[in-house]
């Protein structure tokens, strides 16, 4: 018996891969989110979050980039200045709302949750696909 199941791996070794790697990608959300990796909304969560709570939504692009059209009331702090100008926030901080960080694609948004976190903030949130997920719900932006 425990030949035969050697035998049916070495013969399927590609399926295995597959299913292994596939399983992988389908746990490694739930994993992230164990390990303090930043919570993620999706545009719905975003708009009830500003609506309800009066979350801060904080762009992190470069001023070029937010110029060129950004979020609603968004505030811009690009991501290299983060640190230096977090005392922008403060105001934020003691109030305790909200603040979804997001920037063209939600990659570098995941960095400024870190700093944020770093700072004392509590309740900090990425939008999952930044911007870009946005405008595809065809949720208003402003120049």
């Amino acid at each position: 018996m425990p030949m035969d199941i050697l035998k049916f791996l070495s013969d399927n070794i590609y399926l295995v891969i597959l299913a292994s790697v596939s399983g992988g990608m389908l746990l490694w959300p739930m994993l992230r989110g164990s390990l303090g990796g930043s919570a993620s909304l999706n545009t719905l969560q975003a708009t009830q979050m500003i609506n309800r709570e009066d979350a801060l939504m904080l762009d992190v692009r470069d001023a070029a980039a937010f110029a060129g059209g950004h979020i609603l009331n968004a505030r811009n702090i690009p991501l290299a200045q983060l640190e230096a100008r977090v005392a922008d926030l403060g105001k934020q901080k003691d109030k305790g709302k909200p603040i979804i960080v997001h920037c063209e694609t939600g990659v570098r948004s995941t960095g400024a949750v870190a700093v944020l976190n770093k700072q004392g903030f509590e309740k900090v949130f990425t939008l999952a696909g930044g911007i870009a997920a946005w405008k595809q719900a065809g949720l208003p932006t402003e120049k």
